[in-house]
């Protein structure tokens, strides 16, 4: 159990610096830290299969990445695996698919790549870019009380137990969540979950019609159906998460995280026993 608890907990760091854009290609140029995100898609463990998948999303939003992860071994076989695995959750299952399009779509004439580019570009309001999946869309929330790291967990903990919630990513310094959702998941049910916290007040950010942003509030709150088939988190004693909030929100702090990834790498290469 000991082993599983330690596999949970760097697989939730590699996850946390993932979600920071000036981690990602020190990462997936690390000769550990890739090779064993792939073993954790592998793993029995349906929450850390899920916590690997979402640093591998992040990973892969590093246009630069893309080339390097369809080619590493296991990559694509592993999400594959996922994706047709019967005990896994509909969840885990729609974002394996997600990256494995993206991934699958690497590689192609710099024309197409220019293209989906600027269309990314278009769509401002996105944070996840090049995805294709129609059975999944993005809402952004403005967090009126996301102020700090207890906060965002308080966050973290409504979000996660909406089921059709797929991955979500903090943007600390403007207040706002970026979350990906299953396309019959009405973004109210994200309204109603934050603002049960009673501490923080969710609106939905959308684009105008003279390119600007509008900020919606939820009129009426919806009933919630709870997500059942992914695993909670570790709780916050036995969570790392309080330490790794500073390596995500904090701008310029790969410093940091690749002393720690260093760390992440070593246990990677002792630890692939499962």
């Amino acid at each position: 159990m000991s082993g599983e608890v330690d596999a949970l907990s760097v697989v939730n760091q590699l996850r946390d610096l993932a979600a920071d854009p000036l981690n990602r290609r020190a990462i997936v140029e690390d000769q550990g830290c890739l090779p064993g995100l792939i073993l954790f898609l592998d793993h029995s463990n349906p929450q850390i299969v899920y916590s690997a998948l979402l640093a591998v999303r992040y990973l892969a939003e590093c246009r630069a990445n893309r080339e390097k992860m369809k080619g590493e071994l296991g990559m694509m076989l592993s999400l594959q695996n996922v994706m047709q695995k019967s005990t896994s959750p509909g969840e885990t299952k729609l974002l394996a698919s997600e990256i494995y399009e993206i991934l699958q779509a690497a590689g192609k004439d710099e024309a197409e790549q220019a293209e989906a580019a600027a269309a990314s570009c278009r769509r401002k309001a996105q944070f996840f870019l090049g995805s294709t999946n129609k059975r999944a869309k993005t809402v952004v929330l403005q967090i009126d009380g996301l102020d700090d790291s207890t906060r965002r967990s308080l966050c973290e903990e409504a979000l996660l137990k909406i089921r059709g919630v797929i991955s979500f990513t903090f943007q600390m310094a403007v207040k706002r969540c970026v979350v990906r959702i299953r396309s019959d998941l009405k973004a109210e049910a994200l309204g109603t979950a934050i603002n049960s916290t009673k501490v923080m007040k969710a609106q939905q950010v959308v684009k105008a019609d003279d390119g600007g942003e509008l900020m919606l509030p939820f009129q009426e709150a919806v009933l919630v159906e709870e997500n059942t088939d992914i695993p909670d988190y570790l709780p916050e004693e036995e969570s790392p998460s309080h330490e790794q909030d500073k390596a995500v929100t904090r701008v310029g702090s790969i410093t940091d995280g690749m002393g720690w990834l260093s760390t992440a790498a070593n246990f990677l290469t002792r630890s692939f026993y499962w």
